[in-house]
């Protein structure tokens, strides 16, 4: 699917019920790709740390050079996905993600 660079999407945090965010659509898809990718289905899941590694060779490296801004776009459409309900979050300590 072709995406124009002014494409957004909207972002939801599941720490701020209620509000949200745009972002550029090109660089959520290609992350949230790449998280679902490697994301388990079931608990223990990933830790936050680990997810972020994770992620990495699967990312376009058009969109993120040498892995430019990778946590922040794995944070932030890991609160967002969290949100949708597609992730889970554990109550372990440190945190732990899965698919649901």
């Amino acid at each position: 699917m072709s995406r124009d660079s002014s494409e957004r999407v909207t972002l939801e945090n599941i720490n701020h019920p209620g509000k949200s965010h745009s972002a550029d659509a090109r660089l959520y898809e290609a992350m949230k790709r790449a998280v679902l990718k490697v994301l388990p289905k079931k608990a223990p899941g990933l830790t936050v740390a680990e997810l972020e590694d994770r992620v990495l060779p699967h990312l376009p490296q058009t969109l993120f050079p040498g892995g430019a801004k990778a946590g922040w776009w794995t944070k932030a459409v890991q609160l967002d996905l969290e949100a949708k309900g597609i992730i889970t979050r554990t109550k372990t300590s440190p945190l732990r993600l899965h698919k649901n």
